[in-house]
């Protein structure tokens, strides 16, 4: 019989063939029934908790006495109901069947069921083993853990099941390939921030679906800055600084020119601080904004800084020539002027080769 059913029917034949000496001991009808019943027969069933047992007797009109019995103790003796388990029904005591139904089936219900009948002074039985399967359930799982960078991380995910479950640990992450861990024990030795995210602990044994659960893993690291870039801005307009950093916990942002920390809500300026990055902005760049400016970014694990330059960009056709090495400062006007100046003595240097 599948254990895939939700119910499971034991027939044993008592018919005249059953009782025929030339009939082999243990033999089964075509459809997987056991059909003899001269020698003590033993079978195996396989079912599920929370299914329907459905245990059939067929006799014939030689029968005069018949019982179900489970272990040593008997559930009914032909129309009374010897047992006080109420899941235990009589389902049929006719001149061809004696059956009985155990609903709701429980793991307490394994073991060995009896067909007891008396023919002609002839007492004849057979058995059947019920095993019963029980889908997996996880019981215990490590909580959500934080833990800072290099740390090591044991994980536990403890499932219950027959047979017993099979417990598998995978990280959610785009870039895990596969299993890490096909046991109950997860163990990360120094773990990475890329080894953050959440462990999918697998529970499965074939009996249903496999359950899973997740546990969050949170590896802390200080600051570290990934963007900080050097703007150019003409006097008047709107210029940004902006500032990316990487933290866990989410770094906290702070804004130095020179040696002195800009607060927020200082005239002309806004400073704008979001988990990952802090934008600098000035609505009307004057030329006492530009200079050097340091981001600070720190959690309670560090601290990181990143310097850059909001430097005059001209808004003229002509651009001077940067060769190699030139640095962009904010005195640019003027070393335009003078290059300028330099260009016109060009061509009167070729006109007097000339002459």
């Amino acid at each position: 019989m599948s254990s895939q059913t939700n119910s499971v029917q034991l027939s044993y034949y008592f018919s005249s063939l059953a009782f025929e000496t030339e009939q082999r001991p243990g033999a089964f009808s075509a459809d997987g029934q056991c059909a003899c019943l001269n020698h003590l027969t033993a079978i195996s069933l396989i079912s599920r908790t929370g299914a329907k047992l459905n245990n059939k007797c067929s006799v014939d009109n030689r029968v005069t006495r018949v019982a179900w019995l489970n272990r040593s103790s008997i559930l009914y003796a032909g129309n009374d109901k010897w047992c006080l388990d109420p899941r235990v029904v009589l389902l049929a005591n006719t001149k061809t069947q004696y059956s009985i139904l155990i609903q709701d089936v429980d793991v307490y219900d394994e073991g060995p069921y009896t067909c007891s009948v008396q023919t002609d002074n002839h007492p004849k039985t057979s058995r059947v083993h019920l095993i019963v399967q029980v889908s997996p359930k996880i019981t215990e799982i490590s909580s959500d853990i934080s833990i800072n960078e290099g740390g090591n991380v044991s994980l536990t995910c403890i499932a219950t099941g027959r047979p017993d479950p099979t417990i598998t640990w995978r990280h959610i992450s785009p870039k895990a390939v596969g299993f890490i861990s096909e046991d109950e024990y997860l163990e990360i030795t120094g773990i990475t921030r890329e080894q953050s995210g959440e462990y999918e602990c697998s529970a499965s044994n074939d009996v249903s679906a496999p359950v899973v659960q997740r546990v969050k893993v949170t590896v802390n690291y200080p600051p570290y800055i990934s963007d900080a870039k050097s703007t150019g801005v003409p006097v008047g307009q709107k210029g940004i600084l902006l500032c990316e950093a990487s933290a866990v916990p989410s770094a906290e942002f702070q804004w130095y020119k020179d040696d002195k920390r800009l607060a927020e809500g200082q005239k002309g300026l806004k400073v704008e601080n979001k988990a990952f990055f802090s934008r600098l902005t000035f609505f009307n760049v004057s030329e006492q904004d530009y200079g050097n400016y340091t981001c600070v970014a720190s959690n309670q694990l560090g601290n990181t800084n990143a310097s850059m330059i909001l430097y005059e960009e001209t808004t003229t056709a002509l651009t001077p020539w940067k060769g190699p090495g030139a640095v962009h400062d904010g005195n640019n006007g003027a070393w335009r002027r003078s290059g300028c100046a330099w260009l016109l003595l060009l061509p009167l240097a070729h006109l007097a080769r000339q002459f």
